[in-house]
């Protein structure tokens, strides 16, 4: 069994819009598919400072793409979070968690959501870890057809 990588290596910073290239560089092979296309630029365009990367000697290992809701004013939303697959149980997610809350509440913010699909049963475990209630699938969240879970935690 592979070692668990040192997560006091890391270094945790906002992101930057110019952070899309990296990400966008990485995420398909994390996931062993293609996921861009749910992750376009304008999300580092505009969301660059709620959000975060991890890195660790110049190198990409993690980040989280959240932001305060516009429209819902207690509420802050992550949209996408990435480890890469040897950073996996090493604490990484639950700081990059911890670090959005954090953010969230510096926005006046008491409650984070987030989605995922309901055959992503990885995600759905963390979450319930990290303390968010999940309901669903909620039928057609997406459109016709398009089922989701939902996560709601209170900060």
């Amino acid at each position: 069994m592979e070692a668990v990588p040192d997560a006091s290596e890391v270094v945790i910073r906002v992101a930057r819009a110019a952070d899309y290239d990296a990400i966008a560089g990485v995420v398909d092979a994390w996931w062993g598919r293609e996921i861009l296309p749910v992750l376009p630029r304008l999300f580092l365009d505009h969301f660059h400072r709620t959000s975060l990367v991890a890195k660790v000697d110049g190198r990409m290992v993690g980040f989280l793409i959240g932001f305060p809701s516009p429209s819902e004013a207690e509420e802050a939303y992550i949209h996408f979070v990435g480890v890469h697959p040897q950073w996996r149980r090493s604490g990484l997610a639950c700081e990059l968690y911890e670090r959005f809350f954090a953010t969230a509440r510096a926005y006046e913010r008491r409650v984070v959501t987030a989605i995922t699909a309901p055959t992503n049963e990885t995600s759905i475990a963390f979450h319930r870890r990290m303390g968010f209630t999940v309901d669903g699938p909620v039928a057609d969240y997406n459109g016709p057809g398009r089922h989701l879970m939902t996560f709601r935690r209170a900060i």
